[in-house]
């Protein structure tokens, strides 16, 4: 059969993403530096300079990283001006080199102080957060023009506050309850304070939606498939409708509903189709092209802030990339608003809970010499960012 290209609007952002605590390394005073510690990680810290080189020479035109809160507001109410200069280097280093910077505010990790008066359980954790931004829009406002408030809310809260997995290990649904109210406050805050400083500035919140999927089609199945909808992908969103310029989207899960009131500790299961990655993944292409689709109710821009796979052999991440951006460009040609897509993740790095132990990088990185190698899966990426199109 002949392959066909699939051409992307002039203008679209190609690009990979990153968070602060999983590259740069020498973290010491935020709460997951107590519980999960990443020691140098990838240096980034040091070599950004090495890894954005890399970024423009495969082609790509934005890049998503993260400020680290404990270190630019180290101790409650006063600010590193050291760290917040060295943030403006960064900024500058990407934008010498064309490439738009996305940057994002909070990515999981918390000062220590903010972690001991309660974190995000505490009432009046959104006024914390909101005087941070405003400390940085005041010093780096007119350095980016996108800002992403709060990486993925719902992931954060479920794994910090009812699984157990995050700092600080908390397993109270009431308590997790009380943080996605309060996240949803900080992010409209925050929010205001970047509008105030910048008023073009382009805010949005990366919201990690998953395709919910009845089960053979079954009546059952589909009604509680659409409640698991509206509350996981949607009720964040909802909270902070009129306070978001785009819609970010991180997409990793797929989720088959199969309600049998004889199992019901089962009702939810992924992986039915056996492909997986390296962290246990399905790999389910068609699932971006329905999220996205999900969210054009919202009318507005839509950024994909993360998409990726754990491949250490790098095996699958060639065919991952070619087959959900096809799925992409679908829900683009059927209207979907869509303006860039970001990778996960540029490099290799600390995985939150997982350690050194995934892999999800476009760049191998040894985490002993630190050297970066680049993969094959990125030349074609590297290909596809260079001529704005897929061939399929």
């Amino acid at each position: 059969m002949a392959k066909r290209l699939l051409k992307f609007p002039a203008g679209f952002l190609w690009g990979s993403a990153t968070s602060a605590y999983q590259v740069e390394g020498g973290i010491e005073n935020s709460d997951w530096s107590k519980a999960y510690p990443a020691g140098k990680a990838c240096d980034q810290y040091n070599r950004y300079e090495e890894d954005f080189d890399i970024a423009k020479q495969l082609g790509q035109n934005a890049h998503r990283f993260s400020l680290e809160w404990s270190r630019i507001e180290p101790t409650e109410g006063q600010f590193n001006e050291k760290e917040i200069n060295h943030y403006r280097k960064v900024l500058g280093a990407l934008q010498k080199r064309g490439i738009e910077p996305f940057v994002t505010l909070h990515h999981f990790s918390n000062p220590v102080w903010f972690a001991e008066k309660g974190g995000w359980a505490n009432s009046k954790s959104p006024e914390y957060f909101e005087r941070f931004v405003a400390y940085v829009m005041d010093e780096l406002g007119q350095e980016a023009r996108y800002w992403i408030t709060i990486n993925e809310p719902f992931i954060y809260t479920g794994n910090a506050y009812i699984a157990g997995a995050f700092p600080p290990k908390k397993k109270n649904a009431l308590v997790g309850l009380q943080v996605a109210g309060n996240l949803a406050r900080a992010h409209k805050r925050a929010y205001a304070a970047i509008k105030r400083k910048r008023p073009d500035a382009q805010v949005g919140i990366a919201k990690n939606n998953n395709f919910f999927e009845a089960y053979k089609n079954q009546f059952a199945s589909r009604i509680v498939a659409a409640i698991a909808k509206n509350i996981w992908n949607f009720w964040f969103l909802n909270q902070i409708k009129g306070y978001q310029d785009f819609i970010g989207l991180n997409y990793y899960f797929h989720n088959r509903i199969h309600v049998r009131f004889s199992n019901p500790k089962n009702w939810f299961f992924q992986n039915e189709d056996k492909t997986v990655s390296d962290i246990g993944w399905e790999i389910y292409p068609e699932g971006l092209y329905h999220i996205v689709k999900e969210v054009k109710r919202f009318q507005k821009p839509i950024y994909i802030l993360e998409n990726g796979i754990a491949d250490a052999d790098d095996n699958q991440r060639s065919d991952f990339l070619r087959e959900h951006l096809m799925w992409l460009h679908k829900a683009m040609k059927e209207g979907a608003d869509v303006k860039g897509y970001f990778h996960w993740s540029l490099l290799d790095n600390f995985e939150w809970a997982e350690g050194f132990t995934k892999r999800f990088g476009l760049v191998h990185v040894d985490f002993q010499t630190l050297r970066r190698t680049t993969r094959p899966s990125a030349k074609v990426y590297a290909e596809i960012c260079k001529t704005n199109q897929i061939e399929v």
